[in-house]
């Protein structure tokens, strides 16, 4: 992979769009298939260490000082038995403080400049447009043709973006057997003698990070929304036929969209409904209730090539009004179109012998509550059925793993806390028009939850012999009360130009003048110069030129305020090139903005829009954040050993494991082993 590989634009909808031309493509691509077709293997460790098992348990976004107020309210008791035998620190997380870059640093042991990710999405330099930091989709160039049919006469191709080694691959040399579940930033996954299963950063089967349908008797005026599709629908006789949108035909002259009818009869006497889907798949679904997983088959060629999805209906609603939510299309793990495992066959085993189960990255439907398509009950059971599977798998794992390592991340404990901080918060601006009572105990019980499944590891670690069991998280949690368009903070100081010398609301940055811009913010806090020879309409001089404008951007962001709220909205500003080391430095963010706790990038500074005012209230469901100043948001860190620090950082973590079983550090690692000789 060279420095300069480029990806796609993000979609407007959900931040990032991967080709899904491509990714199909890709799936017919037998070279592609060859990769990741290796049987399953067990591997024993050569290591002279006393250590014989590493259980890492990744609790996404597990807040100290929350785990630490009912630590002390006594309603964690195996948090507090694990921090007694062995050692609990706060965490240090990584700048940003954001879940693919967090996890990249454990993964490989280095910072943001030596593995590449800094943020959800990056600027694509030559088209200075965002583009998907995990992954890279390309399309076939040359096609066979016969009047409306084409034919790729080579495969597609999707890379991981991420640099670096994956510290399993070091484990994949040494003969040590590893899982690793749901890691993010590991879409596709690593090649090696290891088993893992990709997490934050896979798509759906659309190519989206997630785009779910709503099929409504009554649509919003705005059929516009965030990550999804609204579909109308007229109900006569009790009965409505919909489709199903799937992935583009790539076989078919102009890619059309292919499509799957389903029937529902409505029951005019109960709140429930009938579906029949392709004339063989019929369930029934009552109010408030959620279907099992679904399968969706599309045909691209009859009878020749078809692509398979999973998804899942909530019935919302039945009567006065038909409310129906269906999930983004999951790629099948009984038939995965893209290579969400490796090998790739460890998909379809975990299928057959655990049941379907969610692939998709982000598979929580956050924009499904944001845009109130879901309520907070649904979103939960949700929530609770993902982590289920998840849970299936890991101590499944667990058992089967006789030496060696397993690591999953469980991603409840940032997808709730993200869409339910405002219940912590009576003053909240999200809690204006919505419930506030019903679900008050949500984060508490979630914590409670949490206390549980470390317990059950607990109980099977104390009749294992040698067992290291650490338990972390990426980052912390606090409130996101107000939002900040570092875009039209820029605008305003006469950084960044608008064509028309005025916003108008036009999103993805249609509105810049580039010729007249310096500088301009992608993602949740970086913010690009537009210097020559690195973009490509650029006018700052690299050098003198660039390091003071730097310099001045940093400066007043520092004493940026609101003056809605009279307090500082900005922790402080990092220089990328003082923060960062590595060959990937050029390719970052020149600066990075730390906001004051409550305050964020806005939601319309992340979709490129400029608006006429810097601050908003922030009064989406996601009510909850991390993007944040770094140390305002550590995550956690508990081990069955003492460690030898006062202070650990995430990306001390990798390096740890390595040590752990005796494999030698990477010399380019920047974290270090935190476990004492006498701990091994």
């Amino acid at each position: 992979m060279t420095a300069g590989a480029r990806e796609v634009n993000v979609d407007r909808r959900t931040f990032v769009k991967l080709t899904a031309f491509a990714a199909l493509a890709a799936s017919t691509s037998a070279s592609l298939f060859n990769r990741f077709l290796s049987p399953l293997r067990a591997f024993a460790s050569s290591s002279t260490y006393s250590t014989k098992k590493i259980l890492c348990l990744g609790l996404d976004g597990m807040d100290p000082q929350l785990l630490g107020q009912y630590m002390g309210e006594g309603v964690m008791p195996n948090f507090s038995s694990f921090a007694a035998t062995g050692d609990f620190k706060p965490c240090e997380t990584s700048i940003p403080p954001q879940s693919p870059v967090a996890w990249s640093n454990f993964i490989t042991g280095q910072n943001p400049g030596g593995h590449r990710i800094y943020d959800f999405i990056h600027r694509d330099p030559d088209t200075l447009m965002p583009m998907l930091s995990i992954s890279k989709a390309s399309s076939p160039e040359k096609f066979l043709r016969f009047g409306g049919w084409k034919f790729p006469r080579s495969g597609g191709n999707i890379t991981l973006l991420r640099e670096g080694r994956a510290f399993w691959e070091y484990f994949a040399d040494a003969g040590i057997d590893t899982t690793v579940f749901k890691m993010p930033s590991n879409f596709p996954p690593v090649d090696c003698k290891c088993r893992s299963i990709s997490g934050m950063g896979t798509p759906d089967m659309l190519g989206t990070y997630g785009t779910f349908g709503y099929y409504t008797t009554d649509p919003p005026a705005n059929t516009d929304i965030g990550g999804g599709r609204i579909i109308p629908i007229t109900i006569r006789d009790g009965r409505f036929t919909a489709d199903i949108f799937g992935p583009p035909n790539i076989y078919r002259k102009d890619d059309p969209d292919t499509k799957v009818s389903f029937e529902t009869i409505v029951d005019p006497e109960n709140p429930s409904v009938l579906f029949t889907i392709d004339d063989d798949t019929h369930f029934v679904l009552e109010e408030g209730e959620w279907s099992e997983w679904v399968t969706v088959t599309f045909d691209m060629i009859p009878r020749l090539k078809s692509a398979k999805g999973i998804c899942r209906f909530y019935l919302k609603e039945s009567s006065p009004h038909f409310k129906l939510y269906m999930t983004p299309l999951n790629i099948d793990p009984d038939k995965p179109a893209l290579p969400i495992s490796h090998p790739f066959t460890y998909a379809i085993y975990l299928s057959k012998t655990l049941g379907r189960y969610t692939t998709l990255g982000l598979a929580e439907d956050t924009w499904g509550l944001n845009e109130r398509v879901l309520d907070e009950q649904a979103f939960l059971d949700q929530a609770y059925l993902i982590h289920e599977e998840r849970e299936l798998q890991f101590f499944d794992a667990l058992e089967k793993t006789k030496r060696g390592v397993v690591c999953c991340v469980f991603d409840i404990t940032d997808r709730v806390q993200h869409m339910f901080w405002r219940y912590l918060e009576k003053d909240h601006p999200a809690n204006e028009g919505k419930d506030t009572e019903k679900h008050a105990d949500v984060i508490p019980q979630l914590y409670r939850n949490m206390d549980e499944l470390v317990g059950r590891v607990m109980e099977r670690v104390a009749k294992m012999k040698n067992t290291v069991l650490m338990v972390m998280s990426d980052h912390g949690f606090k409130t996101f009360r107000r939002g900040v368009n570092l875009n039209t903070w820029l605008y305003r100081n006469g950084y960044l130009v608008l064509k028309e010398g005025k916003p108008t609301g036009a999103e993805w940055y249609q509105d810049v003048d580039w010729a007249k811009t310096r500088a301009y913010a992608v993602g949740l806090g970086g913010i690009y110069l537009n210097v020559k020879e690195r973009m490509s309409r650029g006018i700052v001089e690299q050098g003198a030129e660039e390091a003071k404008l730097r310099k001045e951007i940093a400066g007043k962001l520092r004493g940026l305020r609101d003056e809605a709220e009279n307090a500082s909205a900005v922790a402080e500003v990092y220089d990328t090139r003082e923060i960062y080391k590595g060959p990937y430095v050029r390719e970052a963010p020149d600066l990075f903005v730390g906001f004051q706790v409550g305050w964020r990038a806005s939601w319309n500074c992340a979709v490129g829009r400029i608006d006429d005012e810097i601050f908003d209230d922030n009064v989406k469901s996601w009510s909850g954040d991390h993007c944040m100043n770094p140390p305002d948001v550590p995550g956690i860190f508990f081990c069955s050993e003492q460690l030898s620090v006062k202070k650990i950082h995430i990306q001390d973590i990798g390096p740890t494991v390595l040590d752990l079983f005796g494999v030698d550090v990477p010399p380019y690692c920047d974290g270090k082993p935190v476990i004492p000789a006498e701990g091994k």
